[in-house]
């Protein structure tokens, strides 16, 4: 299903959510992630503050809907946006981790993971990714389709 198809679906049922789609794909195995979420395993993510000022790029707003997307760009379902903060990485709780749903769920994986993950697009731009690095940290929830 396009992004499009499945926003015109949720459309239908909560026509309050307008005509601006915001689409995308998890940056590490976008297809297992996906399914996390789908599953309700996967209820929360973390970015790079710094990243979404190189792009020039929004940050996530609480209360906006994204088409979650699988890698091959199919829409797998709809997220609303619950909670977004903004922390440094030391600061990351276990309580996040295991919402993250990732590995074993602790923070020692997520630690991990994530510092190989944002490690090199930090080198891609000029900047070295530290413990005082700033994340934005979502929670959000599957709207559509519901299980």
């Amino acid at each position: 299903m396009t992004p499009q198809e499945i926003w015109n679906d949720y459309k239908q049922i909560n026509p309050s959510i307008g005509d601006e789609i915001d689409a995308w794909a998890f940056g590490a195995n976008p297809d297992q992630l996906a399914q996390l979420v789908l599953e309700g395993t996967k209820t929360a993510t973390a970015s790079a503050y710094d990243l979404y000022e190189i792009d020039n790029e929004p940050l996530p707003q609480v209360g906006t809907y994204d088409v979650v997307l699988d890698g091959q760009d199919q829409a797998i379902c709809i997220i609303v946006i619950k909670q977004v903060r903004i922390i440094p990485f030391k600061e990351v709780s276990a309580e996040h981790a295991y919402k993250e749903g990732e590995g074993d769920r602790s923070l020692d994986y997520w630690r991990q993971v994530h510092l190989d993950f944002f490690n090199p697009y930090f080198e891609e731009n000029g900047l070295t990714f530290t413990e005082d690095s700033k994340l934005v940290l979502e929670e959000f929830e599957v709207v559509y389709p519901k299980n």
